[in-house]
């Protein structure tokens, strides 16, 4: 729906999405009522349906905006497969670490989105997924990786990876680039690269 000129859409939309984001990390999706997104943002909860269609729709959005970031931002470089494994494993991990709200819903809340929703998701996680394949297949296929099976290490290593947004605390014992060159060292090690 077009929004009056002289409106706030340019705003309340992303702090909309904002409050969405927070609500639905904190609580569960299932758990959080629109009356409870318009009560974060300020607004009736009739002026939501202005900038989503529904719920679901809203956690769509947020899954699908992460996920088209997450690959473009990720560039590939120009190198050996094994400076491109750790580029992938530092930029996971780099990513992942600033989006720890967005990183949650997007993998534990797949099972609230309907069935053509959730194929657009799944298709795009599996474009990033293919393209840390790529680089074990080349490794692989060159003899600096030693892998059984690719499409398994792929699932492995991004399991690995996404899931030190569920303990890491800006603050804590290990510092971000500890935790990348810790990260890299297991990957290495779980491809059999050599230093």
């Amino acid at each position: 729906m077009a929004r009056k000129q002289g409106s706030h859409a340019e705003i309340t939309g992303p702090r909309l999405r904002a409050a969405a984001l927070r609500l639905f990390a904190r609580h569960g999706f299932a758990a959080v009522s629109m009356r409870q997104i318009a009560a974060e943002v300020g607004v009736q909860a009739g002026a939501l349906y202005l900038y989503t269609a529904d719920k679901e729709a809203l956690l769509f959005d947020l899954m699908r905006d992460h996920l088209e970031h997450l690959l473009a931002d990720w560039q590939p470089p120009e190198a050996a497969p094994a400076e491109q494994l750790e580029s992938f494993v530092r930029h996971h991990i780099r990513y992942h670490l600033d989006r720890p709200d967005l990183v949650f819903i997007a993998y534990m809340e797949l099972r609230n989105l309907a069935p053509a929703n959730f194929a657009v998701i799944e298709g795009l996680r599996r474009d990033y997924e293919n393209q840390l394949e790529a680089i074990l297949k080349r490794g692989q296929a060159t003899g600096a990786f030693d892998v059984a099976d690719t499409k398994l290490a792929t699932m492995a290593l991004i399991a690995m990876l996404t899931g030190v947004t569920t303990w890491y605390r800006e603050g804590g014992r290990l510092d971000r680039a500890s935790i990348e060159a810790l990260y890299w060292d297991m990957a290495r090690k779980a491809v059999a690269a050599a230093r």
